[in-house]
């Protein structure tokens, strides 16, 4: 039967293409001129929908084929034997020397496993296996590794490096930040990582599904009205002609072209326009419209560039610069005289299988270098040049390490002449964040920029002094205007006071019911809600505390941190049946949240029911062995139940990993007192 099914899509795509001779004439110079710039992509209207890379193989096999296999293709799928590039072995164990844990991957049949241990000389006093889910990245660089907990996405404390070989920790874990099976993997991750995920609004890292692989779509848009089209005969001469079903990015003016690039080849520090989200973006739309990207841009760094910059070291390029001047606007294909991403890339075809020559003979469009004319365009000797095979590349765009991922050797995307290296040890000096695909961002974009850029990447107060300046809070007027993000200026300062001030300057019944109301896919309202109650918290005021609390976990319910800040205010009031709801409501979403199960030992030691605190307890520790609270609220519990020693024995082991914890000090010196 799906023989016979493939059998008449066949003869139906190839009826369409015969019918294209006949249906389909020569358009006028008039209407070709125009072609690309008087009409609009169907497919731009948002209630187009996404039908998946296999509706786009039933008519485009071949491409489909070799496009699965490029990096891209590759960029996320389930974690199998096949999709790995890593190696195993009983010897690959990485060692976190800050936290004293270990990490091992290994298979169990067909199952992935990550185990997280600790050793206290030959024993091993701590174990945590864990099943991975996912792998993202297509190998030619790394693959990282993902959990999903009934759709909470998270990543793991391990990836595997290939260019070196070798096991480490992740990005972003090393030097004391290790976040253990922690880290949330949102939707700004993987809608670049990843075709379109159905993302549940809400949460931070909660996907109802998730791809295998970045998909045609991503570049060509939405994919429902061309195929309806097709299988309605209506077909478009596409070497004469735009066909405005879907979007073919080698028929958008340049700067459409390089925004379906730079989407995600633009890494940095992005901000999103009010009322958009990640999923927002489609081919054919200027990427300013839904973000603005920033970089930071230092003084005697020119060779320092992260991982996916490619988009903007080649706009630095004297190549881009001038190439550009050459493109037709009106022309069918505007790129073709012109620099862009597809001038060397062919989105189709793997970069490893691609070679070399196709990447010199772009130069060669521009550059002659032939042997004969070597002291006309080229500074090398033919002799040095032969040694590289005549491989503009390796001079002009040479392949360096990022400063964002350890172990990885990635292509310059800055073409230029080769230049002697310097140390800028000292000289390198921080001049601001600067809007890479925008020229003249709004002041809040600005001001948000500079707050993201301390929140994530910087915790240097200088950030949050440069993002004050473009948030004026002189009148009230000011204060509704810049609301949220005053208050996530002064929560980033610790500034608690001057965040109760800006909220008791609106009337409570306005701000909860009028101003903090929307929900959304960044959840802002909710976070301006969570910033306030964090702010009653800390002067102690529980009543308002609780207000700001239950209007975040309204407006996000599946955000399982401001349920669980919820749960603690409930706690605080004694209402235990209550709070207990709430973290068996976390416990239901996702069962490994360390801080739930120690909260609900903390419900069940004030209903006098030790066995099932310390069952709690237990979970809480095995999730995340040096979890404070839960070791000190076991230690508390031993107390109660009479056992001294054990409760002691806890508090040593944990002076032994934090030597200066004076907090676990007095307790240490106290219960020493009680006992004796």
């Amino acid at each position: 039967m799906r023989s016979f099914i493939r059998n008449i899509l066949a003869l139906i795509a190839l009826a369409l293409i015969i019918a294209s001779f006949f249906k389909c004439g020569p358009s006028t110079d008039e209407n070709q001129k125009n072609s690309n710039t008087d009409k609009t992509y169907k497919n731009l209207d948002p209630n187009v929908k996404y039908v998946g890379i296999k509706a786009c193989r039933q008519c485009h096999y071949e491409i489909y084929e070799s496009f699965t296999k490029t990096e891209m293709g590759m960029s996320f799928g389930p974690a199998t034997k096949f999709k790995s590039s890593a190696k195993f072995g009983t010897h690959d164990v990485v060692n976190d020397k800050y936290s004293g844990l270990s990490y091992h991957p290994y298979w169990s049949g067909d199952t992935m496993k990550i185990m997280e241990f600790r050793k206290e000389g030959q024993d091993t006093i701590y174990k945590r296996p864990e099943n991975v889910d996912y792998i993202i990245g297509s190998g030619q660089h790394t693959n990282s590794h993902i959990s999903n907990t009934n759709g909470y996405l998270h990543q793991m404390p391990m990836t595997f490096y290939t260019q070196k070989g070798k096991w480490d920790l992740p990005p972003g874990f090393e030097n004391g930040e290790n976040s253990h099976f922690s880290r949330k993997i949102g939707l700004e991750c993987m809608s670049c990582h990843n075709a379109l995920p159905q993302f549940v609004q809400g949460s931070e890292n909660k996907f109802k599904e998730v791809p295998a692989g970045i998909s045609c779509e991503r570049c060509h848009g939405p994919g429902e009205i061309h195929i309806k089209e097709k299988m309605d005969g209506i077909v478009v001469d596409t070497s004469k002609e735009i066909d405005y079903s879907i979007v073919n990015p080698a028929k958008l003016p340049i700067d459409l072209q390089f925004d379906v690039c730079q989407r995600c080849h633009l890494q940095g520090n992005s901000v999103l326009k009010e009322g958009r989200s990640f999923l927002d973006f489609r081919p054919g739309m200027k990427l300013s419209d839904i973000e603005t990207t920033f970089l930071p841009k230092y003084e005697g760094a020119d060779d320092e560039f992260i991982m996916a910059s490619h988009a903007d070291r080649l706009k630095q390029s004297r190549c881009f610069l001038k190439s550009n001047k050459k493109s037709e606007v009106n022309s069918l294909r505007p790129y073709k005289n012109g620099l862009t991403c597809i001038t060397c890339h062919n989105p189709h075809f793997s970069v490893r299988a691609t070679n070399a020559e196709v990447f010199n003979n772009a130069c060669k469009s521009c550059h002659h270098c032939t042997s004969a004319e070597t002291n006309k365009s080229c500074s090398e000797n033919e002799q040095a040049r032969n040694k590289v095979q005549n491989n503009c590349v390796s001079c002009h765009m040479p392949k360096s390490g990022s400063t964002d991922i350890p172990h990885v050797s990635i292509t310059d995307h800055y073409i230029r002449k080769p230049a002697v290296k310097q140390d800028i040890a000292g000289i390198k000096k921080f001049i601001g964040l600067i809007a890479i695909n925008e020229e003249h961002p709004d002041p809040k974009i600005k001001a948000t920029a500079y707050l993201n850029q301390y929140e994530k990447f910087q915790h240097d107060p200088a950030l949050l002094d440069s993002a004050g300046k473009y948030l004026s809070n002189h009148t009230l007027d000011d204060i509704k205007n810049n609301f949220s993000l005053l208050i996530r200026l002064r929560y980033l300062k610790n500034d608690f006071q001057t965040i109760i001030s800006y909220a008791e300057k609106i009337p409570r019944n306005t701000l909860l019911n009028e101003l903090l109301t929307h929900t959304s896919w960044t959840n802002d309202d909710a976070w301006t809600s969570y910033r306030i109650g964090e702010a009653y918290h800390a002067v102690r005021n529980i009543n308002n505390e609780y207000l700001f609390y239950k209007k975040a976990a309204d407006l996000a319910p599946y955000n399982l941190d401001f349920l669980n800040k919820l749960g603690g205010n409930l706690l605080s009031q004694n209402k235990l049946p209550e709070a207990k709801s709430i973290y068996e409501k976390i416990i239901s979403e996702d069962s490994k949240i360390a801080s739930a199960y120690c909260n609900m030992g903390i419900i069940y030691f004030l209903e006098k029911n030790l066995a099932l605190a310390e069952k709690y307890y237990e979970i809480s520790l095995i999730l995340d062995p040096d979890y404070e609270n839960a070791l000190l609220n076991k230690v508390q519990l031993y107390y109660t139940l009479g056992k001294n020693k054990e409760a002691i024995d806890i508090l040593h082991k944990m002076l032994k990993k934090d030597p200066a914890n004076e907090k676990v000090k007095n307790i240490l010196k106290q219960l020493s007192s009680r006992v004796s």
